[in-house]
């Protein structure tokens, strides 16, 4: 059985309040995780239609600060899936509410394993990619999953 990235490709949209802020007055870069691995999450059982855990967050690069005040819209797809595993790709957009401003904000890759109800990982739905670009992003999706099974290979030491 395979699925398509359509099928649980996800959109999110947050308010920030202020018990979201720093006392800069920005989103906290752990509330920003909170939502990103949530979204990620849900394109993840979508796919699978399983239980998940989080097996990594692979980069998280913070591009500009949100604010209070700011709608912030999160975007989730899945790039790559293994046999029991699948990366997602989350990017995120922060928006001023008065002016319309669009800023490029974040982008992040998760990696989620299927699993059974005893916490066993299990074998997940093929991806099938419909067009170049998810082609495209499934080729990188691979090159990242060799680097991150590289960096588990190394010993405590040479982090």
């Amino acid at each position: 059985m395979s699925k398509t990235v359509s099928e649980s490709r996800t959109l999110m949209t947050q308010t920030v309040f202020p018990n979201d802020v720093n006392n800069n007055g920005t989103l906290y870069g752990g509330r920003l995780l909170d939502w990103i691995d949530t979204i990620a999450g849900i394109v993840a059982k979508r796919h699978c239609r399983t239980d998940v855990v989080t097996a990594s967050i692979d980069s998280l690069n913070f591009l500009n600060p949100i604010f209070q005040r700011d709608i912030v819209n999160l975007e989730a797809w899945i790039n790559y899936v293994g046999r029991t595993s699948m990366e997602i790709e989350v990017r995120v957009t922060s928006e001023d509410p008065i002016t319309a401003e669009i800023r490029k904000t974040c982008r992040a890759f998760l990696t989620y394993v299927a699993v059974d109800s005893k916490s066993n990982p299990i074998k997940v739905p093929r991806l099938e990619c419909s067009n170049k670009e998810e082609i495209g992003r499934a080729e990188l999706a691979k090159k990242r999953r060799v680097e991150r099974l590289r960096l588990l290979e190394l010993e405590p030491t040479e982090w």
